[in-house]
């Protein structure tokens, strides 16, 4: 039996969040009768419970701010060595998502040695370059990030440019990687249902009248720049967000430099916890702007490339990647997304059935998560592990 201890994930069950998702989908899929998972979960008290056959183990974090993660992330790998000793488990992976703990990681890799056991690293996407982090902060992503890639014995990037970036940037290091992308369902929800149009009356939309925008409440995610091109235009579509909005500093200056709330067609509608209504948003929405530019492959695009016809990309590596050539790319200069959609209104069913066929094959054939499943199931049983 191979033990692979998961850390860095809130949890399963997953509530929402990409590497949540990520190991939901990784246990409640699993095939091979030959791995057991122990996951590290996110909570208030010790306790430990089965779920999806995974042996779950939550972790007491204290309410200590932005250090919360870091201090999750090697309180989790302590409980993972305790477990390690006392069940007698030899030969472990331990498989870090995100690189948090780069400071620390050495010491802890030393414990795990004592059992035979590896270290695996998701790196994630650059954290370092998110602008909700101060200096200081950025600059301690950065040292951490070279931490882990110092100590991993194997990197597993979700994108083909996290790889290449790894690579590049810590050559020296000759840093052991594999490719293993991010999933997706590739089933589409049903078209309509009682509770979407709960919602579309909650909101005052209706199928295909809105553009949407799915994502964290971050300003690298380019919601000013969407705003401000959304607003050079005279379509007659809404604007929609499904996000974290929250009422801070950030909403405070996309309010007064964009003036957005003098907009009747922008809604910021909140979040969406229900998957299977948030699937059928997607499906009936006119388009999907994406303008993430900071991380690996994003989940929410994977799941709109998977649903929605439309595709409007921010154009970076990372979604390029992805979609290829089955969305429309937009840069940040002054009228280029602006651009896009006056385009897109013009577009034809057929264009936009067209888009979207491409991209749900694309999801069918490189992105579906049994695929991603059995990627993962190969190399955890794998002798070496990097391929």
């Amino acid at each position: 039996m191979k033990h692979i201890f998961i850390i860095g994930c809130k949890g399963i069950p997953a509530q929402y969040g990409g590497f949540e998702s990520f190991v939901e989908n990784l246990t409640g899929r699993a095939v091979s009768g030959e791995i057991r998972y122990h996951v590290a979960c996110m909570g208030d008290r010790q306790e430990r419970f089965s779920y999806h056959h995974a042996d779950c183990f939550r972790v007491a974090v204290p309410k200590i701010g932005p250090a919360k993660a870091v201090w999750y992330d090697i309180a989790a790998f302590r409980q993972c060595i305790r477990i390690m000793k006392e069940e007698g488990i030899r030969e472990p992976v331990v498989y870090v998502l995100a690189c948090r703990i780069g400071p620390f990681v050495g010491h802890l890799k030393r414990k795990l040695r004592r059992f035979g056991g590896k270290l695996y690293v998701n790196p994630d996407g650059h954290e370092f370059k998110r602008a909700k982090w101060n200096a200081l902060i950025r600059r301690y992503w950065k040292f951490s990030e070279g931490g882990m890639v110092k100590h991993a014995d194997l990197l597993i990037c979700d994108s083909k440019n996290m790889e290449r970036y790894i690579q590049t940037e810590y050559s020296k290091k000759k840093p052991a990687t594999a490719y293993i992308a991010y999933g997706t369902d590739d089933h589409l929800p049903a078209a309509d249902g009682k509770r979407l149009q709960e919602w579309y009356a909650e909101h005052g939309l209706r199928r295909e009248g809105y553009y949407l925008v799915v994502g964290r409440f971050v300003p690298e995610n380019n919601y000013e720049t969407i705003i401000r091109e959304f607003m050079r235009t005279d379509t007659d579509k809404r604007l929609v967000f499904i996000t974290n909005v929250e009422h801070n500093r950030f909403y405070d200056h996309l309010r007064e430099a964009t003036h957005f709330a003098e907009d009747a067609r922008i809604i910021f509608a909140g979040t969406v916890y229900d998957g299977e209504l948030l699937a059928q948003i997607r499906a009936n929405a006119y388009g999907y702007l994406h303008g993430h530019e900071v991380g690996g492959t994003n989940p929410s695009l994977l799941e709109a490339l998977a649903t929605t016809e439309l595709n409007l990309l921010l154009d970076v590596g990372f979604n390029r990647e992805v979609a290829e050539d089955s969305a429309i790319y937009w840069n940040k200069e002054p009228g280029s997304l602006a651009g896009l959609i006056r385009e897109g209104d013009r577009m034809h069913k057929e264009q936009r059935m067209q888009l979207g066929e491409r991209a749900k094959e694309r999801m069918r054939r490189f992105y579906g998560w049994s695929s991603i499943v059995e990627q993962y199931e190969r190399l955890f049983l794998s002798e070496g592990g990097a391929r």
